[in-house]
């Protein structure tokens, strides 16, 4: 089975702990949670019983993503097709591009990395997102393939983010796209390459960014998380959980980043200065470790300035909408996500 510690190296579970005043009550589950959560805990389980992460990425594998009940029908409303594009190293990576066939020329390009701990998953493990945001005529979505730790671990992954990001705007007329209209957009480990994205490309003056989609995010390794400036429950609360519990996500730190020391390009909460950076949709689970991160970091962006719009969904895991897709919180989930979307996406042409 793929390693664990015996118990968290970079969160103390010894404490004298209550649940904090901010955002500690959004730890109590649901009913629907509640009633999903062994099934939940037994497929994760047999996932981690595999021997490594490659055979853990090889049963995951990266089949469609399914829509939730009442979402897009996406081998009618939605095309897509594989391109490639040379990292600085000239290593091949691959895009995946979703778009509607009546999308408008000068679209609004969504650049999307995925979720899985920057160790596993592929396009589709945030699949249902990209469909959601391709069915707007307004948008193109590209998500990157970026290489996986541990056989390519920090700061690769990244790396192949931010090369995409400007084969992209180089490549503009070819995707369809605006290359000065661009929403950066992750969920989990994807939402932490987004941020840091975001903070890379206006540090390097890299224009063109106009928003971002933070989705249960991680944003600061929790060894240099700033416990006093913000509030720290959530790893503590939510330890043990279904979906991704602390010795599970130490694994996945660990394999990306072996010898960490701070840096905001793995931990976008420790950036020097959060002013002038896009305006940002954060949503995250009460029922998940990364929570607290999730609001740290809107307090940090909203405190140089930036408009945040962040939402917590009271008594649901990590990443509920494609873990529980028939919450009553996930259609609400993909309503704001699309109402933000549609608040910056704009096109330069009409349709084709």
């Amino acid at each position: 089975m793929v390693l664990l510690k015996d118990k968290p190296e970079y969160v103390d579970l010894d404490v004298d702990f209550k649940p904090l005043p901010k955002h500690g009550h959004l730890s109590e589950k649901t009913p629907e949670f509640v009633a999903a959560e062994p099934a939940i805990a037994a497929a994760y389980d047999q996932l981690w019983a595999l021997p490594d992460f490659v055979a853990l990425r090889q049963a995951a594998g990266d089949a469609d993503a399914p829509m939730p009940p009442g979402g897009p029908d996406r081998y009618r409303e939605v095309t897509t097709e594989l391109l490639q594009f040379p990292a600085r190293d000239g290593h091949m990576i691959e895009l995946k591009i979703y778009k509607s066939p009546n999308v408008f020329q000068g679209a609004t390009l969504v650049y999307r990395m995925h979720g899985g701990g920057h160790v596993v998953g592929g396009h589709e493990i945030d699949g249902a997102e990209n469909i959601y945001a391709a069915t707007n005529p307004n948008i193109v979505v590209a998500s990157v393939a970026y290489r996986l730790a541990p056989e390519f671990p920090f700061p690769t992954p990244g790396n192949d983010c931010y090369d995409g990001l400007l084969w992209c705007k180089k490549n503009a007329k070819t995707l369809g796209i605006n290359p000065e209209k661009i929403i950066v957009a992750g969920s989990s480990a994807g939402a932490n390459l987004a941020a840091a994205l975001a903070i890379m490309a206006r540090d390097d003056g890299i224009t063109g960014i106009i928003a971002q989609v933070l989705h249960f995010p991680s944003l600061c390794h929790p060894k240099f998380f700033p416990r006093e400036k913000y509030e720290f429950g959530s790893y503590i609360q939510n330890a043990f959980n279904c979906v991704l519990d602390i010795l599970r996500n130490e694994a996945f730190l660990d394999a990306y980043n072996p010898n960490a020391n701070p840096d905001h390009r793995h931990s976008p909460l420790l950036a020097a200065s959060h002013a002038n950076l896009p305006p940002a949709l954060i949503q995250c689970a009460g029922v998940d470790i990364y929570r607290d991160d999730a609001f740290a970091y809107a307090e940090a962006l909203e405190a140089e300035g930036v408009e945040v719009e962040i939402y917590g969904y009271k008594g649901v895991p990590h990443c509920f909408p494609a873990v529980i897709m028939t919450h009553p919180s996930t259609p609400v989930f993909y309503e704001r996500y699309n109402a933000f979307l549609k608040k910056y996406a704009t096109s330069s042409g009409k349709g084709k």
